[in-house]
C-alpha cells in the first residue's frame, strides 16, 4: 500500500478539484488522481478555451460593426491560428493554476489512471506501472465525454465533436451543427461570426429545448437573422463523407428528407458518463444511462463513496459539479449546516451572440405544478443602457408564484445575461419575495434595471413600457 489518505479524489476537473481544495481546507489529508491534464475537459477542452474563442468572434464582431458606433475600422480580417493559439494560451494559464492552488494547499497530485480494487482501495496506473493508495473517502469527479450516435460516429477530420471544433486548422466555409444545446448553439455562434454558411439541425420541436419557450422562440429568430440556418424536429439520418466535405440527410418529423453539404460536422448530441474501468460495478455501485446513481449527498450506496459532477448526471454544468465538491467535502469532514443541492437554484448559462441564461422553473414547467402565475417581462429596447450599447434585442421574463410571491424561474436572453442571472439566483438562494425585489433601488443606467422592471411588470407596476 503507497500511501494512505483522509480523502481521495479521482479527476481534477471543477468538481474535483474544488472538492480537494475544500477537504484539504477543512484539514483532511487529501490526493487527486488525474490522467490527463489538472482542470479537466472544463478548463483545458470546454468551458473556459470555448469562451476565449468566443470573445475573439464578439470583437471580431464589433470591429466588423464600428460604423454602427461611429468608428472607422475597415479591412477586418482574422488569424485562425491566433484565434485558436489565444484560446489555448488561457487554458494552459488557468491549468497552470491549478498546479499552484494543489501545492498551496498540500494535496498530493498523483497522475495516472485509477481503478477502485475495493472498499477504500484505489490503484492508480501510469506507463505501465501502479501503486494502490487506501483513502477512508473516495470522490468520484471523472466527468463524461461527448455522446457518439450510430452513423454518425466523429472522425476528428470530416466529422468534429467539440475537441477538434475548438481547433480548427483553418476556418470551414460552411458546418452543419448536430444539436442545439448550450455547446452546439456556441459553436454554431462561433464559427457564423467568423463567416461560415452555418446550420443547426435539432431532433426536438425547439433550439435550447431546455429554456423556456419565449426564449426559445427569440433565440430562433436571432440565429435566423444572422444567417443560420435552423432545422427542428428534424433528426440526422446519415452521413456521406467526400474528400473535403460531409452531405448528411435530414428527416423532419413529418417524414420529409432533405440533404445539406457542409466542409465541416459537429456533433453536439450530448454526453456520457466516464463510468468504464473504474471499478465500479463489482462494489455494487448503480449505473443508470451511463451516469452514477446518488442519493442528495451524492452518496453512491457504498459507504465513503461519492460521486459528482457530470458523472453523477443532469444537469451538466461545471458550477453545479463544483458546489457538489464543496458540499461532500464538508460532509465528508463531519461540519454542521450543510445543506443538499437544490437544483432549481442553478443557473444555466449559453454563450452564443445572443447570450441566454436562465434560473428555476420555466412558466411552461411552473404551470405544470398548478400554480396560479405572475409573469413580468420587459424588453432591452426599454432600456436605456441598452440602447447605448447598441443591443437592443433582448428579454428578461420573470415568474413568480402569484399567492406567496415566490419567485419561480427567471429567463433572459440579450447581451451580458450571463452575468445578470446572479442577481436573481442569489434571490431564489434567499427566498426573496416580489415585494423585496420590487423595494431594491437598482443603479441607473445598467442593464440590470430589466430585472427591476420584469419583476414589476409581472404585478402590473412597470414604468418603462
Amino acid at each position: 500500500m503507497a500511501e494512505s489518505f483522509d480523502c481521495l479524489v479521482i479527476g481534477s476537473g471543477p468538481g474535483g478539484y474544488v472538492a480537494a481544495i475544500r477537504a484539504a481546507q477543512l484539514k483532511l489529508k487529501t490526493a487527486i488522481v488525474e490522467r490527463a491534464e489538472l482542470g479537466g475537459i472544463c478548463l483545458n477542452w470546454g468551458c473556459i478555451p470555448t469562451k476565449a474563442l468566443l470573445r475573439s468572434a464578439e470583437v471580431f464582431h464589433l470591429i466588423r460593426h464600428a460604423g454602427d458606433y461611429g468608428l472607422k475600422a475597415g479591412g477586418a480580417a482574422y488569424d485562425a491560428g491566433a484565434v485558436v493559439k489565444r484560446s489555448r494560451d488561457v487554458a494552459a494559464r488557468l491549468s497552470n493554476g491549478i498546479k499552484m492552488l494543489m501545492k498551496k494547499n498540500k494535496i498530493a497530485v498523483i497522475e495516472g489512471a485509477a481503478k477502485l480494487t475495493g472498499r477504500g482501495q484505489v490503484a492508480v496506473t501510469k506507463d505501465g506501472k501502479g501503486e494502490t493508495h487506501a483513502a477512508k473517502n473516495i470522490v468520484l469527479a471523472t466527468g463524461a465525454r461527448a455522446r457518439v450516435l450510430p452513423g454518425l460516429e466523429p472522425d476528428g477530420n470530416l466529422v468534429w465533436t467539440y475537441r477538434e471544433a475548438m481547433v480548427p486548422p483553418v476556418m470551414p466555409k460552411s458546418l452543419l451543427v448536430v444539436g442545439s444545446g448550450a455547446i452546439g448553439i456556441e459553436f454554431a455562434s462561433f464559427y457564423r461570426t467568423f463567416g461560415a454558411e452555418v446550420t443547426v439541425v435539432e431532433v426536438m420541436d425547439r433550439v435550447l429545448p431546455v429554456e423556456d419557450e419565449e426564449i426559445s422562440a427569440l433565440a430562433h429568430k436571432a440565429f435566423k437573422k444572422q444567417g443560420m440556418k435552423v432545422f427542428t424536429g428534424t433528426s440526422v439520418e446519415r452521413f456521406e463523407k467526400g474528400n473535403d466535405s460531409v452531405t448528411a440527410t435530414l428527416k423532419s418529423n413529418d417524414g420529409k428528407t432533405e440533404k445539406v453539404t457542409a466542409e465541416r460536422v459537429i456533433s453536439a448530441v450530448g454526453i456520457v458518463g466516464n463510468t468504464e474501468d473504474l471499478g465500479l460495478e463489482a462494489l455494487g455501485v448503480k449505473i443508470e444511462k451511463s451516469h452514477v446513481v446518488t442519493n442528495e449527498w451524492c452518496e453512491t450506496g457504498v459507504p465513503g463513496l461519492y460521486a459528482i459532477g457530470d458523472l453523477a448526471g443532469p444537469p451538466w454544468l461545471a458550477h453545479k459539479a463544483s458546489h457538489e465538491g464543496v458540499m461532500v467535502a464538508e460532509r465528508i469532514a463531519g461540519l454542521k449546516g450543510v445543506h443538499p443541492m437544490d437544483k432549481t437554484g442553478i443557473p444555466g448559462c449559453t454563450y452564443s451572440m445572443p447570450q441566454i441564461a436562465s434560473v428555476g422553473l420555466t412558466e411552461a414547467a411552473a404551470k405544470a405544478e398548478r400554480r396560479e402565475l405572475k409573469v413580468g417581462r420587459f424588453p432591452f429596447a426599454g432600456n436605456g443602457k441598452a440602447i447605448a450599447l447598441g443591443e437592443p434585442d433582448g428579454l428578461v421574463k420573470t415568474v413568480f408564484d402569484a399567492q406567496t410571491g415566490e419567485l419561480l424561474g427567471a429567463h433572459m436572453i440579450g447581451a451580458e445575461v450571463t452575468e445578470l442571472i446572479q442577481g436573481f439566483v442569489i434571490a431564489k438562494t434567499l427566498e426573496t419575495t416580489e415585494a423585496e425585489l420590487m423595494a431594491t433601488i437598482f443603479p441607473h443606467p445598467t442593464l440590470s434595471e430589466m430585472m427591476h422592471e420584469s419583476v414589476l411588470d409581472a404585478f402590473g407596476r412597470a414604468i418603462h413600457i
